[in-house]
């Protein structure tokens, strides 16, 4: 028996061998990766990005043909650098450190050594990659813009950077991921599924068949396609418009809270921002503090709202029964406050109420207004929570909850904001001391976008539909409820009537009267925001910001504006202007007063911008 002990060993362990080398050979396939990373390459099939379309179907976003260079370092033999770095048209340093680049990421996985190769490039170094073990060429697909607009909304795709890839396991070295609007939100959506196939390679490390019969391979899938609500023609004249000049244009439709127009001025064509160029092109705008063309004044830059607050605070001081419609008071040109401050005027007919002074923008009057409205109560701080609550429920103040990526909150300041200016309890305040909220030049800071939405809250009576840019993917319209639902503001319909009857009149006989659009009743309000800066420490005052916001028509609204234009005087100047242009556009699609888009296109604000620069010059001569 002990003779018969290790034969029944060595049997047992021979048994125990082949029975586990089967179950590896024909079971399992938990060492697929270990034989494909020795004789097996994976070549990824890279999805085609969705296609994105305006309102009426017109492709704004494409996608074209590109070829990355890859590298897979543990398969790298000894090879001529210079002549791979001529080939690649890279630096020799260049290509060193892509290569330690990738070599970092992952010695067996593949990276990226040069991307984006049009076809010509791809052609031409493709004679030659047989020599260069390691390195192979990758298809995938670029973006291709059908139009020269619209950059801010739509966004653009990079390279997936590390903490993108650390983010979400789905993506690896040399994919490429949305960045800023449309392309950046709606990414899941647009991205597809990338597909993989697996080929034996020879020992030229050429791919000779597909492994085990395509067993493992998975097809790719195209993004979805989505429809935006913006009308091409629009953004396209929107931008035009606003061509050497600084600001934002933004119109919403009503009914449906779909954004029409998202214009930043400046802006860009998207074009330059894809293949091989993007990089220096995206840098050498990244740096530009003056212009700042990445910078989207319709969404983040933040305005006092000059005049337009005015209808604002005609609705609360009607809520809050601190006047009637009908109630009128005499301006003497100016409001008198305080032991000997004044609150100024322009001329214009007397007396007025709640119609005529909103069409008029009578400072005196408004000023009145608010002053009752804070002083309804106890203290200043109840008024001005009172207040806040009534901006807050038309969307100031806050994150509207559009679909875009960036944005800013404005401020609609509180008790406490001015408790901590006065030093409150030290020193009272009273609502004199915040009476400049009154007309839109206090602590009240607004974001075109903003602006935009309580207008529409006005034309409707009401109520608003937060603002959307997406429409429909793959053609069907979007469920998403917080895109559906309407928000009802704190004011009670019957209060909207003498609001739009003053913004109608400012049309009629008021501040807005030469901006008439023929053959359409339109309600509009006339704006202009005191513009300060600090240079060298001292306070300059600049021209006035123009600001603009109007509906159309009036009984039956189908678009509502904003538009900043930094710098531009007198809200109708050149806001005003440009939103009648606008209006004029969408709902005629054609413009009869080409005098006035002449104007309008003739007339350039760059030496206004350029006047800080000249001053601060001076100051240090």
């Amino acid at each position: 028996m002990k003779k018969l002990l290790p034969l029944v060993l060595v049997s047992f362990s021979v048994i125990i061998f082949l029975t586990r080398l089967f179950y590896i050979q024909m079971i399992d396939d938990s060492y697929g990766d270990v034989s494909q990373n020795i004789a097996i390459r994976k070549v990824y099939d890279y999805p085609q990005r969705g296609y994105i379309f305006d309102r009426n179907g017109k492709l704004l976003v494409g996608n074209q043909p590109a070829y990355d260079v890859m590298i897979v370092p543990n398969d790298v033999k000894e090879f001529d650098t210079l002549a791979l770095a001529d080939l690649l048209n890279l630096t020799p340093e260049r290509l060193k450190d892509r290569i330690e680049n990738a070599i970092i990421y992952s010695p067996r996985l593949a990276s990226v050594v040069t991307p984006q190769l049009t076809k010509d490039e791809y052609a031409y170094v493709q004679e030659s990659m047989y020599k260069y073990a390691g390195f192979y060429i990758q298809k995938r697909s670029l973006r291709d813009y059908n139009v020269s607009h619209s950059a801010n909304i739509l966004g653009y795709i990079a390279e997936a950077n590390q903490r993108d890839i650390k983010k979400n396991a789905y993506y690896q070295s040399g994919d490429f991921i949305g960045r800023r609007g449309v392309e950046q939100q709606y990414e899941d959506l647009l991205k597809g599924t990338r597909g993989v196939k697996h080929f034996l390679r020879d020992r030229f490390n050429r791919n000779i068949k597909p492994y085990k019969n395509k067993k493992y391979d998975t097809i790719s899938k195209k993004g979805k396609d989505l429809s935006l609500t913006i009308d091409s023609e629009l953004q396209a004249y929107g931008e035009k418009l606003m061509k050497n000049k600084r600001g934002g244009i933004v119109a919403i439709q009503p009914k449906t809270g779909e954004i029409l127009s998202l214009v930043t001025a400046p802006s860009y064509d998207p074009e330059i921002l894809v293949g091989r160029k993007r990089s220096r092109n995206y840098t050498e705008m990244y740096y530009d503090s003056i212009s700042r063309p990445l910078y989207n004044r319709a969404l983040q830059a933040v305005y006092p709202p000059g005049s337009p607050f005015k209808a604002f605070t005609d609705l609360i001081g009607l809520e809050e029964n601190v006047m009637s419609p009908d109630e009128t008071y005499y301006c003497k040109g100016y409001y008198s406050y305080g032991r000997s401050a004044r609150m100024a005027c322009h001329h214009h007919k007397n007396p007025v109420d709640a119609v005529s002074g909103l069409a008029y923008s009578c400072n005196a009057y408004f000023a009145q207004v608010y002053r009752h409205t804070i002083e309804k109560y106890d203290t200043p701080q109840e008024g001005i929570e009172v207040w806040r609550k009534h901006l807050e429920s038309f969307g100031f103040g806050n994150y509207l909850g559009y679909d875009l990526p960036v944005g800013r909150k404005g401020l609609v300041p509180d008790a406490d904001y001015y408790n901590r200016a006065y030093q409150y309890p030290k020193y009272k305040w009273y609502a004199t001391a915040t009476l400049s909220n009154a007309i839109g030049q206090g602590e009240v800071l607004t974001t075109p976008i903003q602006l935009a939405n309580g207008i529409v809250a006005i034309a409707n009576r009401g109520w608003y539909i937060k603002p959307h840019i997406l429409k429909e993917v793959n053609g069907e319209p979007i469920k998403f409820e917080e895109y559906t639902k309407k928000n009802y503001t704190t004011i009670k319909p019957e209060n909207f009537d003498p609001i739009i009857e003053g913004m109608h009149n400012a049309y009629e006989y008021g501040t807005a009267r030469f901006l008439r659009v023929p053959g359409i009743e339109v309600c509009g309000k006339t704006g202009t925001a005191e513009n300060k800066t600090r240079i060298n420490g001292e306070i300059v005052q600049l021209e006035d910001h123009s600001i603009f916001v109007a509906y159309a028509p009036k009984d039956d609204p189908e678009i509502a504006i904003a538009v900043f234009v930094e710098n531009g005087g007198f809200g109708s100047t050149y806001a005003g202007r440009i939103s009648s242009l606008m209006i004029e556009k969408y709902l005629k699609d054609e413009i009869e007063r080409t005098d006035l888009e002449k104007w309008i296109l003739s007339n350039s604000l760059e030496e206004e911008y350029a006047k800080p620069y000249l001053i601060k010059e001076e100051m240090e001569n």
